[in-house]
């Protein structure tokens, strides 16, 4: 029965997701293997209120702020999320610094137009 009901709920969190509007899937073919930031083949992105840019897990529906807007909505409890480094990878050309997320700030501002 619990089962069924995390089912049911998860569907529901996912077809809300799909259907909200300003929401692009995006995947390592479509940015480029040398420019992919993220340890997932594909990602959701999406502009909230207030511009907030985030990035959506698309298997488990979790979010991760692209921008200081949605990290600060995260803090306020505005709606949930993780930080974006759990799923964010390292530069293999810049030892100790992280893959640029540009590419994937640039596509998310578009959908808050």
């Amino acid at each position: 029965m619990k089962k069924i009901v995390i089912s049911a709920v998860l569907m529901s969190y996912a077809a809300a997701a799909l259907a909200a509007p300003g929401l692009i899937t995006v995947s390592r073919f479509d940015i480029g293997k040398d420019k992919w930031a993220f340890d997932r083949e594909e990602v959701m992105l999406t502009c909230r209120p207030g511009n907030a840019l985030v990035v959506i897990n698309p298997s488990t529906l979790v979010q991760y702020p692209l921008n200081a807007v949605a990290q600060q909505q995260i803090k306020d409890g505005k709606m949930s999320g993780q930080p974006l480094s759990v799923i964010q990878i390292d530069d293999p050309n810049r030892p100790g610094q992280k893959m640029s997320l540009a590419p994937f700030i640039e596509r998310a501002q578009k959908l808050c137009q």
